[in-house]
Parts: structure tokens; sequence; C-alpha cells
């Protein structure tokens, strides 16, 4: 596959649930068109020319040696590690990529560092060989699979997803699941309790809405819907005891950034 070299690496993410991430791949071949924040700054900025180079990954081939080196810079101010926010660690149809996730994991492990990945591919068996306080989640916003096709269209089934967690669930691995960016029922008429119980038991719940769709704010009351719709996680996850994050401006209060 396609590489390229980096001078950095390991950094401080300003999303709000993450501490440190890596992102060791340029691009997703899942090309998800809700449309993906990441593929948008990453065209704003000239990292990518188009969606159709964005598509084709280029995976980081110094990234462990980049790695080793910044550790030591950190380490210190490290409360976890991320594995992605703006690609994912197991891009269906990428063995080099899933290969190169896992050996970061492993060395990140072997450091003591707490590792998270959330990806829309599959979660690899091979997780459960690590320490079992790190955290591993897929991401599920529906389980249409015709949705998935158009919003998600390179990506895992859902079923492979839900199956993969489970697996590493069985085993003692803590999981997670991010809802989100959650379509509105203008864009796939769904019920959030189906999803909730496909997932079983995990550790942890992430919900937010779909921003960058002006389909959004075609939805009558589409801010009532996301806030009763948060207010239905929130109480499916307390009953259960289940540790959950709202991001911000999920509850809505008006349409701006619809």
């Amino acid at each position: 596959m396609l590489t390229i070299k980096r001078k950095s690496l390991l950094y401080r993410t300003g999303v709000e649930y993450g501490d440190f991430t890596i992102n060791h791949v340029l691009g997703c071949s899942h090309g998800c068109m809700y449309p993906c924040y990441a593929f948008m700054m990453a065209r704003r900025f000239g990292r990518v020319r188009d969606y159709a180079d964005w598509i084709q990954p280029r995976l980081v081939e110094n990234a462990i040696d980049l790695l080793k080196k910044e550790i030591p810079k950190y380490r210190n101010r490290i409360k976890s590690v991320h594995l992605c926010f703006t690609t994912d660690p197991f891009m269906v149809g990428y063995p080099e990529i899933q290969e190169m996730s896992l050996e970061i994991i492993r060395y990140l492990d072997s450091q003591g560092i707490i590792c998270s990945a959330l990806t829309k591919g599959i979660l690899p068996i091979q997780l459960a060989d690590f320490r079992k306080n790190h955290h591993w989640g897929i991401s599920l916003v529906s389980l249409n699979d015709e949705f998935r096709k158009s919003y998600e269209p390179f990506s895992a089934s859902y079923n492979e997803r839900i199956s993969s967690m489970k697996e590493l669930r069985s085993l003692g691995c803590k999981t997670w699941v991010s809802i989100e960016p959650y379509p509105t029922p203008n864009i796939v008429n769904q019920r959030l309790e189906p999803i909730l119980d496909s997932i079983g038991s995990v550790d942890k719940i992430v919900f937010g809405r779909l921003h960058y769709n002006s389909l959004v704010s075609k939805q009558a009351d589409f801010q009532d819907f996301y806030n009763s719709t948060a207010n239905k996680l929130i109480n499916y996850c307390t009953k259960r005891c289940i540790d959950y994050h709202i991001k911000h401006k999920t509850i809505c209060v008006d349409s701006t950034n619809a």
C-alpha cells in the first residue's frame, strides 16, 4: 500500500473525551459520507486532493520509530492513547494497517500505557492478548445495512462489528460503542432501543448528533429529537451502570451548525 513519512505522531487531542492520540494513517478507505469531518479538514489543509484521494490510505511507515522517540517525552503527561480520531486503525481490506495498529498497541501495552481504539472495521481477536485495562470500541449508529451502504460505503457490516466486539468482551476485554454521528429520522427511520439491545454488555457508550449535514435541519423539531434520544441513552446507561458521554452540542438549544 501507499506510505508516507511524518516528523511527529503522538499529540494531545482536542476531542472532548480524549487525551493523547495517534493517527498513523492518512486517509480512510471506509469513505464515510455523513460528511466525514476528518476528510473535510484534510482537504481544507491540502493533505488530500479530493474524496478519491482520501479513500486511498497512506500508512505512516516510520510510526513505530516516532512513537519510541515521543513516548519518553510525553510519558508523565499521558493518561491514555487513542487510535484513532482522523482515520481507522482496523480498516477493511488493509492488513498492513491492522498489523501496524497492533504493533503500536503492543508497544504502548509494554510501556504500561492504557489504549483505546475505535473502528468501523472488525476488532481483531489479537487485542485479547494485551492487558485487560484497554478499551476496544466500534462505531454503530444504525442496524440498517442500506443506510450503512449509503453513508459508510466501504466499512464492515454492523453484524461483523458487533460480533467482533462481543468476542473480545467474552475474553475479558473492556468494550465500548460510539453512537455518533447519530442520524435524524428523515435520514433513516429507526429507534435507538434495538441498537442498544444489539450491543449487549459494554463498559461505555458515547453518543453524539450528526453535524455538517443540511438534512438534519430539515427534520422537524430535530433539537427535540436529539434531546429525547440522548435522554433515552442516559436512562439506559444509568439503569445498567454503564459509563456514558454525551457529546457537546448534542442536546440542542437551536439549529446552529446543523
